[in-house]
């Protein structure tokens, strides 16, 4: 049976090939950078490529698919719109429940180009995924005004045509070897006659959680997948030894002082610089936290400082978080585009002396070993392959939720469905405000 399938703002097309290996074939990718559209298509052959502001060029999405397919509707329609206007605000000061602070970043309203194509082609299944925030954010609505968050306003939009089936869960819970917690909802075409047997069954269109604790598995913790990948080892202080042979497998090279601060912290200890309580140069132990210089000999300590008229003083900054070790018992930190920054959230290598590489990152998102990266692999690969990276899908988990959805489009009653009363399903429902619009 023909799974057709349409991605809107396909990013690297990594969530698009966990979809294709669950049976899914790609006709038309969009993305506004074409660099990354550029490396969708390596990845995804034999599609048609739209660049672009999907909020100018969904007609053209829509064209292009007619022109393959004629009047035959896609199985799927995939879409991750960015999340960094929802990701950036800070619900501690009740930036979240601010719309017009939401409205004042049109990426929050980039679901109605999603709704645009989704009513003109008539997938027979929408999948939308994003950060957590994604369900609550709160925006204005492009006609009433009201303040709604971004996924109710989605699903208002399509409720006459699709049913919704939220969800909010960790993507360690399905193998993959970070913590990544992610909202997603799927819409199914009202008339579908899997949604008899959903409704039978108790069930929404998503797999059970392969190594979830409350399921009887375990999560992948962090130091078994860098155990697994084995890669040559990497270290920070020298352009030598920050490299490797391995494509994409190298580290940025550190200041001699940045390099002390890292080394300082115990290996496989998941302690951070901040926690550094000995004088490098009396030796002096137990200093307290908030110092930045040692109270005994004046000597600068091994935490992030600056220096400021002449003072040193310590970094304002998350210390929970920032300057730390990666524990290698559990699941990697979530992989961001920040990767390569030892001032982000636990980015630093829990042994070795370094951040991770790229190829690290990639293979702690489940991109699989022969994703091509083309030109964007030597010429970008700093910058735009770390952020490709960082805000890719799993498509460990697309893969997954590829095939239960395959399986309902067949009719057929998948092995291993998730029940509607789980609490993923249930905290995705409660976030959302609006059960009287969602199955």
């Amino acid at each position: 049976m023909s799974r057709r399938a349409v991605s809107l703002f396909t990013n690297c097309g990594a969530g698009d090939v966990g979809f294709a290996k669950a049976g899914f074939r790609f006709e038309v990718l969009a993305e506004i950078d074409r660099h990354r559209l550029a490396v969708a298509a390596l990845n995804l052959p034999g599609t048609s490529v739209i660049p672009g502001d999907l909020c100018d060029t969904w007609p053209d999405v829509v064209a292009a698919y007619r022109g393959r397919r004629d009047k035959e509707p896609p199985a799927l329609l995939a879409a991750c719109p960015p999340c960094q206007g929802l990701s950036t605000a800070n619900a501690k000061r009740g930036m979240g429940q601010d719309a017009d602070s939401g409205a004042k970043d049109m990426r929050n309203l980039l679901v109605v180009p999603i709704a645009e194509v989704a009513i003109a082609l008539m997938p027979r299944v929408v999948v939308v995924e994003n950060v957590r925030a994604f369900l609550t954010r709160k925006v204005r609505h492009p006609q009433t005004r009201d303040a709604v968050s971004a996924a109710a306003l989605l699903i208002s939009l399509l409720k006459e045509e699709y049913v919704a089936f939220p969800l909010v869960t960790d993507l360690a819970d399905y193998g993959v070897p970070q913590t990544r917690v992610r909202s997603f909802i799927t819409f199914v075409r009202r008339g579908e006659a899997c949604l008899q047997i959903l409704e039978e069954v108790s069930a929404v269109p998503y797999p059970t959680p392969t190594h979830a604790p409350d399921y009887g598995g375990e999560p992948v913790c962090l130091g078994e997948a860098l155990d697994a990948f084995k890669l040559p080892a990497l270290d920070a202080s020298t352009a030598s030894s920050a490299h490797s042979d391995r494509s994409l497998h190298f580290v940025p090279v550190w200041s001699s002082e940045q390099y002390s601060m890292v080394a300082a912290i115990p290996p496989g200890s998941g302690a951070s610089a901040w926690e550094n309580d000995d004088c490098p140069e009396c030796g002096i132990s137990g200093i307290p936290r908030d110092l930045a210089c040692c109270p005994t000999c004046n000597a600068r300590l091994l935490r992030p400082q600056v220096i400021k008229d002449g003072q040193a003083r310590l970094v304002r900054g998350f210390r929970r978080s920032s300057y730390r070790r990666l524990s290698p018992d559990r699941p990697a930190a979530t992989i961001t585009t920040a990767s390569n920054r030892m001032g982000s959230d636990r980015t630093i290598h829990p042994y070795e002396n370094r951040v991770l590489s790229p190829l690290e990152c990639q293979k702690l998102q489940t991109l699989p070993g022969d994703f091509e990266w083309g030109e964007a692999g030597g010429q970008f690969r700093l910058g735009l392959v770390r952020e490709m990276i960082g805000e890719a899908v799993p498509p460990r988990y697309t893969e997954a939720h590829g095939k239960v959805l395959a399986d309902l489009l067949d009719d057929n009653r998948p092995q291993g469905l998730l029940l509607r009363a789980d609490r993923r399903v249930s905290n995705a429902v409660r976030k959302l405000e609006v059960a009287d619009d969602i199955h």
